[in-house]
């Protein structure tokens, strides 16, 4: 059986949807819904202004109307808000085709054949229905009906990478397999009506988008590829009711406890050495733009430069927080940058996190081109 160093990312592809939106323009929106509380209105603006996003793509059309149009945010009681069942169904309709968009590209960049495609993991947090997103998938690529479909669902913005160590360890068990990782997320449909402090938070950074990729054992034609190390899951202390998702009757209801910064710059540092069983910390650092404050935190604790977090904040900055698809978004805007800079193969560690509170935490590393001999490096990575 191969070492865990011969699984890597093959390819990968992300897709964001039509609708772009600057961050002033939702930041006026909320605003305007809130002319019966102008202190919370004055506060919306700060939060959305600090938290650093500056674009955010939406598959709602609904959000780029007048203002006093917008169902999802009213300006009137009276207004029909959208119910679950409505977002559902807006859901259904858009999730497909951005979860094509990226997986096609995935596959494309993998250079494999759908044939060889033997096991999907789909991932979302924003939406379900049956038959599910996996099976609409198959059948739109064309991949065999026997490939190995394992859903992972409302696990949050932890579960993209918790999805890739899946898939390593499925290709661990199996050499010859070759897993689809797609992850599609339409949090826009899921904005709340505000009326309290704590609902600016959610508010403030999340957007549409969707990511794929494809993890196998490589070969030697391949290049630019992410070797997987080892990585696990962990769930911090005290901190079960800091980030909470639950279904209501209009859309998902989402809570981020201001907590979470302090939280991880707690717990994280003690997991990151435990982690990297006392190896040098390493050149990249891909880390979950979860907000601002998570990436601050995570900078902070690790002592990390302003280059080695560009890669989070650039995606936060123009794309927002995408829940779990943010990671490949992290992942690929780092690996195009290293291969345009001609650079060696190079270390990193990448992070996410979700309820729980869980951080998925996993060591990989940059290879320009592939080896089947593993080098000095691929052992410290075991």
């Amino acid at each position: 059986m191969r070492s865990s160093t011969d699984i890597a990312i093959l390819g990968m592809g992300t897709a964001l949807p039509a609708h772009s939106v600057a961050q002033s323009d939702i930041a006026d929106l909320i605003a305007s819904s809130l002319q019966d509380r102008p202190d919370l209105a004055r506060f919306a603006k700060r939060v959305f202004k600090s938290c650093g996003v500056e674009r955010r793509y939406t598959c709602e059309p609904n959000y780029l109307g007048p203002l006093e149009d917008c169902r999802y945010l009213p300006l009137r009681e009276e207004m029909d808000v959208p119910s679950t069942e409505e977002r559902m169904r807006t859901y259904q309709r858009e999730a497909l085709p951005l979860g094509l968009e990226a997986a096609e590209q995935a596959l494309n960049d993998a250079g494999i054949s759908r044939e060889k495609v033997s096991h999907m993991i789909t991932v979302s947090c924003t939406g379900q229905f049956q038959p599910g997103l996996d099976i609409m998938l198959i059948r739109h690529l064309g991949l065999s009906p026997r490939v190995n479909r394992l859903p992972l669902i409302f696990q949050g913005c932890a579960a993209g990478l918790k999805a890739i160590q899946m898939a390593r360890d499925v290709v661990q068990g199996d050499p010859s397999a070759h897993v689809l990782i797609v992850c599609v997320e339409l949090c826009t449909l899921h904005f709340q009506p505000v009326k309290e402090r704590e609902a600016l938070f959610a508010a403030s950074f999340f957007g549409d988008g969707a990511s794929a990729c494809v993890i196998g054992c490589p070969e030697a034609w391949h290049q630019h590829v992410l070797k997987l190390g080892y990585g696990y899951s962990v769930l911090l202390p005290d901190s079960t009711e800091d980030m909470t998702w639950e279904v209501g009757d209009i859309g998902f209801e989402l809570y981020l406890s201001p907590r979470i910064p302090k939280l991880l710059a707690a717990h994280l540092e003690e997991e990151l050495r435990l982690l990297l069983h006392e190896d040098q910390l390493p050149e990249l650092w891909a880390i979950h733009p979860g907000g601002r404050g998570i990436v601050d935190a995570v900078q902070d604790v690790m002592r990390l430069s302003d280059e080695q977090t560009h890669y989070s904040r650039e995606v936060l900055r123009t794309a927002g927080n995408l829940s779990s698809v943010t990671i490949m978004f992290v992942l690929n805007a780092m690996r195009m940058d290293m291969k345009n800079r001609n650079e060696a193969s190079t270390e990193g560690i990448a992070m996410a996190f979700g309820p729980g509170l869980t951080a998925e935490l996993m060591r990989f590393s940059y290879v320009p081109a592939y080896s089947s001999s593993l080098s000095e490096q691929d052992h410290v990575l075991l």
